[in-house]
């Protein structure tokens, strides 16, 4: 069945199903080479579908992880690309997104900016998504994130303890 011929239900459904998938994959210890290209796929596959029926919160969300995949494959260019779209994106609807999506969208730059090499950038953003962090209303999100920011930056965590 060609892609245009899916509903919006369908669409929807691949798209949570391929996001979760991603997640697995991402944190499944030792990934093969094979696994790295599923990953990747997995990643792009969700959010196609989501860009078919979903939200603009969603299609952030997507750019964050297709940002986080290339991040954790060692891929600087396409990471830094995702991050910026993730930002874009939530910058446009800050209305139709959760409390937590800005923020991540930050993470998502200051973590592709570590990897590429830009400590400067990688703490610019860090601020940015520190600051944010602090309005996320539900303790167990923002929690989430906090861990996510204390990985990004070894020579931060070693500062600050």
């Amino acid at each position: 069945m060609p892609p245009d011929s899916l509903g919006a239900g369908e669409h929807r459904r691949l798209g949570v199903d391929l996001f979760n998938k991603t997640w697995v994959l991402l944190e499944t210890a030792d990934r093969t080479p094979e696994q790295d290209d599923e990953l990747l796929h997995c990643a792009h596959a969700s959010a196609y579908h989501w860009l078919q029926v979903g939200a603009i919160a969603t299609r952030v969300r997507s750019e964050w992880q297709c940002s986080r995949v290339y991040t954790v494959l060692g891929r600087t260019e396409p990471a830094l690309h995702h991050a910026r779209r993730c930002l874009e994106l939530a910058e446009s609807a800050p209305d139709a997104l959760a409390d937590f999506d800005l923020p991540f969208a930050y993470e998502a730059l200051a973590r592709a900016h570590a990897l590429a090499g830009d400590e400067t950038e990688a703490r610019d953003w860090l601020g940015h998504a520190r600051i944010a962090t602090a309005q996320i209303a539900d303790e167990d999100d923002r929690a989430i994130l906090e861990a996510d920011l204390a990985s990004i930056l070894p020579s931060e965590r070693r500062e600050r303890t």
